[in-house]
């Protein structure tokens, strides 16, 4: 008996990505359907990693394609495959790295770092190439957060290798300096010093890169937004009004460059008594919830007060490696997610499928 094509991809369009809300059929993420007698193969194509969802993506797709008269055995090739999407206008992309997104704040000690390591590491356990890079000249965290000592090596003495643990690329100038020394550089030194570790290290294919940018909105931030190839950013804030007033600022300067923002997060929501289970918005509530709805913009989460989070980030092990089934690195599981699916709706980069044009004066 012969399969009905058009039946089998009504039944198909019926099944939808839960990340998106879309089905698989319309956005042609369904590819090279074939029918053969009774067995049926196709391919699936999705744009974000979704390592731990593609197993219960698979069965709804067969159950779906065995629900059609005819059909007996069907066979899903399930992929990802993750692109580079469009910078701001005029920055060229950076060989062997496909998406930079900046996490930023207008204020410091909101939990910026912390949110770094975490959507990296979340993203890297869905099966993405992601690496970090340490913005933040005078305070670098990453190494501490990360596990990570010593110093890059260099095969060729212009480019470094960058360090790695938990699967995840790091460098930083923490790698680079005595961790007891303070880096008394002006803005030009310390903009210098950040391209030298973007452009200079030997990333590795990366599908992300997390760029953990210093607070402020200063001098070196602009600079970096202006010169680095961002494909997002996002903002970290507290619930707390001097929080979100300063979060506006970097808001405001990612707009000037043409950086968009994915999305908000709020750090340190609400705080759980450990003994009691007494709740406290401590520095406010739903600031960033707020926020993100005053800008049209999407709230990717917000995160509780939580000894832990300090503790494992602190310990060099991130939450999201310390505990991956507990509740909270569910919660950067889900921003990362986000993220990562804002991205994949973006517009695809074309930069590097133009020639470059050179003009030579004949003598």
């Amino acid at each position: 008996m012969a399969v009905d094509t058009q039946a089998l991809l009504a039944a198909l369009q019926a099944v939808t990505d839960p990340n998106t809300g879309k089905d698989f059929v319309s956005t042609k993420a369904l590819k090279n359907l074939q029918s053969d007698g009774g067995d049926v193969s196709f391919d699936v194509e999705l744009g974000y990693p979704a390592k731990s969802q593609i197993p219960a993506l698979r069965r709804g797709l067969i159950e779906a394609a065995k629900s059609v008269p005819g059909v007996e055995n069907v066979s899903v090739n399930l992929t990802v495959k993750i692109i580079p999407h469009a910078v701001q206008r005029g920055v060229q992309l950076l060989p062997n790295v496909k998406n930079i997104i900046a996490v930023a704040s207008g204020k410091g000690g909101v939990g910026k770092s912390t949110t770094t390591v975490n959507l990296a590491l979340a993203l890297a356990a869905e099966g993405a190439k992601v690496g970090i890079l340490d913005a933040d000249i005078y305070g670098p965290s990453q190494p501490m957060m990360m596990g990570l000592e010593g110093r890059p090596e260099s095969v060729d003495g212009q480019t470094m290798e960058p360090l790695e643990n938990y699967g995840v690329q790091v460098i930083s100038i923490g790698f680079l300096v005595d961790k007891d020394e303070a880096m008394i550089w002006r803005g030009p030194m310390a903009t210098q010093a950040l391209e030298q570790l973007l452009r200079q290290t030997n990333w590795k294919d990366l599908d992300y890169l997390i760029v953990d940018m210093p607070p402020g909105t200063g001098d070196i931030q602009l600079t970096l937004s202006q010169r680095v190839p961002m494909t997002g950013a996002v903002i970290v804030t507290t619930p707390q009004d001097i929080a979100l007033l300063d979060a506006r600022k970097g808001i405001k300067m990612f707009e000037k460059v043409g950086v968009p923002i994915l999305g908000i997060v709020e750090n340190m929501a609400v705080y759980c008594c450990p003994n009691c289970g007494h709740t406290e918005h401590i520095f406010g509530a739903e600031g960033g919830k707020k926020m993100a709805a005053e800008y049209g913009m999407d709230f990717l989460g917000e995160l509780p007060l939580n000894m832990s989070i300090r503790v494992q980030a602190d310990s060099g092990r991130p939450t999201v490696v310390a505990d991956p089934e507990g509740e909270i690195a569910g919660i950067y599981k889900t921003v990362a997610r986000q993220v990562a699916i804002k991205i994949a709706a973006k517009a695809k980069d074309f930069s590097s499928k133009f020639p470059t044009i050179k003009i030579s004066k004949d003598t």
